[in-house]
């Protein structure tokens, strides 16, 4: 054979193989079309991460969420749950800003007081927040609920569990986060039947006094700092010294069910109403048996899903993938009686990853 020949071959070979290959990282005959928000050559995996503000069953619903977009967006994304408050999450987005993540999802603790810790790590990274946000920072958009509508809601579930009224007393894991002031205010706005305030604008009734309207009257908010035992003592407390309590509203996943447990062994499951939020499953069981009116669902699979898939987009170029407004809302859903089992199979369906 001789040397032209030889050449020939040879490039004829390299065309075929070329040919063949498709993109760096694809398998052969795979489609050369781009995907979402992927850039030119771009293969690695986006490498992100889920951040919540403790540890709590809710966030586990929230990770089955991280896992199918992963999946779905072919991205690497690790959640991670402080178990110590502020200064372990904030140990947390350092560590991560070290290690070079390219995008991060945060639930900010204290909103106020972490706007310069969200602000530098977004001078280094990708930032969004979820869960709850914390709009004076830079982060680049937050996904979540309208958590003063879905105070709202919560608050139209305890009337339709007292339709003539009665006093009630709200109880939450921290007030310093935004999300529960929100709740909390759309809860006490609705039960006062004040008009709608805006997200931006929302002037807040100051904890530590009763508030009286025509119907209904709010005693307090009790925190506990993501203290369980706390949370039931505050409920136990809360039974001892209001005799004629007919109402515990739980703002986080565990209040209603330490509520719960604080009425059954007080022996006035029959006469004090518990409404909540989110979908705990001793929460869902109590709205079959009957010792829990309702609770308002904000879908925290979907805070998963959605915090991932656009990180992973923007760390691709894709800018499209940012709300308009900075607000990606994830809609609420009212879990009472009539729809709880057929919800509870769907969630069940989410939490196995399931389609």
């Amino acid at each position: 054979m001789n040397n032209q020949y030889r050449s020939l071959l040879c490039v004829l070979s390299l065309s075929l193989a070329l040919a063949g290959c498709g993109k760096p990282g694809e398998p052969a005959g795979a489609s050369t079309s781009k995907p979402s928000g992927a850039t030119e050559g771009g293969t690695s995996k986006p490498k992100l991460a889920y951040v919540t503000n403790g540890i709590d069953p809710f966030w586990n619903t929230a990770s089955a969420g991280v896992r199918a977009a992963a999946k779905e967006f072919d991205a690497e994304c690790e959640v991670l749950m402080p178990a110590k408050g502020i200064v372990d999450q904030n140990r947390m987005i350092e560590t991560l800003l070290a290690r070079g993540v390219d995008g991060i999802a945060i639930s900010p603790i204290d909103a106020a007081n972490q706007v310069g810790v969200i602000n530098e790590a977004a001078a280094r990274t990708r930032i969004i927040t979820q869960d709850s946000d914390a709009p004076d920072s830079k982060r680049l958009c937050f996904v979540g609920m309208n958590n003063y509508s879905a105070g709202r809601a919560a608050g139209k579930l305890v009337k339709e569990a007292l339709p003539n009224g009665g006093k009630v007393m709200i109880f939450v894991g921290r007030l310093e986060q935004l999300n529960a002031q929100q709740r909390r205010q759309g809860v006490i706005d609705e039960l006062m039947d004040r008009a709608a305030q805006s997200l931006e604008t929302i002037q807040y009734d100051p904890p530590g006094r009763v508030i009286e309207g025509a119907r209904f009257v709010v005693l307090d908010t009790r925190t506990d700092n993501f203290d369980y035992a706390r949370a039931k003592a505050n409920a136990e407390d809360a039974i001892t010294a209001h005799p004629d309590l007919a109402c515990m509203i739980g703002l986080f996943a565990y209040n209603a069910p330490m509520c719960k447990e604080a009425v059954k062994e007080a022996g006035k499951l029959k006469s004090i109403q518990i409404v909540s939020f989110d979908e705990q499953d001793s929460t869902l069981q109590g709205i079959i048996d009957g010792d829990v009116y309702g609770t308002v669902s904000q879908q925290p699979y979907m805070y998963g899903y959605h915090s991932v898939r656009i990180l992973a987009a923007l760390k691709r170029g894709d800018e499209s993938v940012l709300p308009p407004n900075g607000f990606y809302e994830v809609a609420i859903q009212e879990v009472r009686k009539a729809n709880v089992q057929e919800f509870w199979t769907e969630l069940k369906k989410l939490q196995k990853g399931e389609e």
